[in-house]
């Protein structure tokens, strides 16, 4: 097979960026567009050594799993990535993705705890509560307004996303009428010239208030009255403001904000809990799925009213908040000072008294706390980003023994390599749950709840040592403790294996025996890669080595791979 090449696959899975999965006379194909089950013509676009990439030209028998997205774009925005697939198959998907990592990278054993069933959503559209909709030209000149294509920088006009509210498109269309009769100019990348950037929309599912932010080129709104008035008058349009951001780069906002009409922040709820959420604010963008996830964690927690717990990388106090109301103290921590002004202000809106905040990297304040002040936790809640926990956190949590730990992850593969050194430190998985926070998209949020594993009952037995009848020759202690100590060989396929889960790309066997060689380690257990070596040298980026070497720290082989 080579570059260009049509050919007839079908696919058996999906990749970590939604791509169908097929394999070619044993050889993998990742194909952006197709599902499971589908056979498809295909024509190779990228070749690598062991993997290549393709592009759907034809379905030649649809999947039985197959069905007709409701959104006409779907195949080319980069939003959604699964929704030609049916909705209980994403699920299915889901799980077992979760199921996999935790046991693969995990090391967890199905049978030693409960999986309960995914929480799927019953509407699994409109459920967004947020968008952020860029603005240009199209190849005609005609201001629109869309989605990025995926991996790419180029917009897919679309002013009625099917994960979004019906609301969207009406505001769309007045701001894009707006520049056009105010002759606002769009903000165009490849020269940085253009006003207007982006629209960022925020819906209140339960207050129905409506957010509208302008991210703007420049230090002020021309016509800005002209819009206002236009915008308000959709009902619950509650806060319109423009956000600076000047800078050259990928980042949406900016930090500074001007009012041009209505409030700076909308109200809503999750559960009894009241939340104002500016245009800088972190909110889970699914309201429904966020109720569901916060009560399990709340539920996990087993608060009675007599816990003191520590909400790592709180936010704007979400989580903290949802807990406060059954623990006897709470305290959260964030490193972004605004979330945590947002998280005191939400605290004080609905007269919670027992939460404190801190300010700062929970990797970092919590250690502090424990080694100067000896603080204690009954249950620990952790929500981390994508990259998971840093050591010096668990570390932390492993010595100050909670009872329970209750981990919130986005990223199960980061989840499981964090689960696997709890375990290895004497807490337990008790059980675990899937939450479908975006349907239609390859993301899951899943909650675990670890318990700290103690002794039921104290047995004293009195050995004596040394030589005779009934005592344990105490030269041949150390040789039997040894004896019984299993040793996890570590192998190429399970670093691999690691690397795809987690960081979404494969690695070359000769590229890890390329790394450890750097770090003189040895290569004995890959003879096909220390052939390989005797060729002229690999290298890997820049990007798979940093992958390598997390993975070697990880199943701790042999070396500090942080230098």
């Amino acid at each position: 097979m080579k570059k260009d090449d049509l050919i007839d696959i079908i696919i058996e899975d999906i990749g970590s960026d939604g791509a169908g999965v097929g394999k070619a006379d044993g050889f993998t194909l990742f194909v952006k567009d197709t599902i499971p089950g589908d056979r498809a013509k295909v024509k190779i676009m990228k070749m690598k050594k062991r993997y290549g990439y393709a592009r759907l030209m034809e379905l030649i028998t649809p999947s039985p799993d197959r069905v007709q997205p409701p959104c006409p774009v779907a195949r080319q925005c980069g939003g959604c990535q699964i929704q030609a697939m049916a909705y209980e198959k994403q699920l299915a998907f889901k799980e077992n993705k979760v199921k996999n990592n935790l046991q693969r990278i995990g090391g967890l054993n199905p049978d030693s705890f409960e999986m309960e069933p995914i929480s799927g959503m019953e509407q699994p559209f409109g459920y967004r509560n947020k968008a952020q909709f860029p603005i240009g030209r199209d190849k005609n000149g005609k201001i629109v307004a869309g989605f990025y294509a995926g991996r790419t920088h180029s917009i897919i006009a679309n002013t009625n996303c099917s994960l979004g509210v019906p609301q969207n498109e009406q505001i769309l269309k007045k701001v894009i009428s707006w520049m056009e009769t105010c002759h606002i100019e769009p903000y165009d990348e490849t020269n940085g010239q253009g006003l207007l950037r982006h629209v960022l929309i925020r819906f209140g599912f339960t207050t129905k208030e409506i957010m509208v932010c302008l991210v703007i080129n420049g230090r002020k709104l021309p016509k800005s009255r002209e819009l206002s008035a236009s915008l308000n008058e959709i009902p619950g349009m509650t806060s319109i403001t423009a956000n600076i951001n000047m800078e050259r780069t990928n980042v949406i906002l900016g930090k500074d904000l001007i009012l041009i009409s209505g409030k700076p922040y909308i109200e809503d709820y999750i559960g009894d809990i009241k939340y104002q959420i500016s245009p800088l604010s972190f909110f889970q963008v699914n309201p429904v799925q966020t109720r569901n996830l916060y009560g399990k964690a709340l539920e996990y927690a087993g608060l009675t009213g007599n816990e003191t717990v520590w909400d790592l990388y709180c936010g704007i106090g979400t989580i903290s908040l949802f807990l406060a109301r059954k623990a006897k103290k709470v305290y959260g921590v964030e490193i972004v000072p605004e979330a945590i002004a947002d998280a005191r202000n939400n605290a004080k809106i609905n007269g919670i008294k027992n939460a404190e905040f801190y300010v700062g990297k929970a990797e970092e304040v919590l250690p502090e706390k424990y080694r100067t002040e000896g603080i204690k936790a009954d249950v620990i809640v952790i929500d981390p980003p994508r990259k998971g926990c840093d050591e010096a956190l668990l570390d932390t949590i492993v010595k100050m023994q909670p009872q329970r730990v209750v981990y919130v992850s986005c990223d199960s593969a980061t989840l499981a390599r964090d689960l696997k050194y709890m375990k290895e430190r004497g807490y337990e998985v008790e059980k675990g749950e899937a939450v479908d926070m975006f349907p239609m998209t390859v993301h899951v949020e899943t909650v675990v709840l670890l318990s700290h594993k103690k002794p039921d009952s104290v047995i004293n037995v009195k050995v004596a040592f040394g030589e005779g009848e009934g005592k344990v020759p105490l030269d041949n202690i150390v040789k039997r403790a040894a004896s019984y100590k299993p040793k996890e060989r570590v192998t190429y396929k399970m670093i691999k294996e690691y690397i795809e889960a987690k960081y979404g790309f494969k690695v070359h066997t000769a590229y890890i025996a390329e790394v450890k060689r750097d770090l003189g380690l040895p290569m004995y257990d890959a003879p096909n890669a220390v052939e390989e070596l005797k060729q002229p040298r690999k290298h890997p980026t820049a990007e798979k080595v940093q992958a390598i070497k997390d993975a070697l720290k990880f199943f701790d082989v042999g070396i500090n791979c942080d230098h």
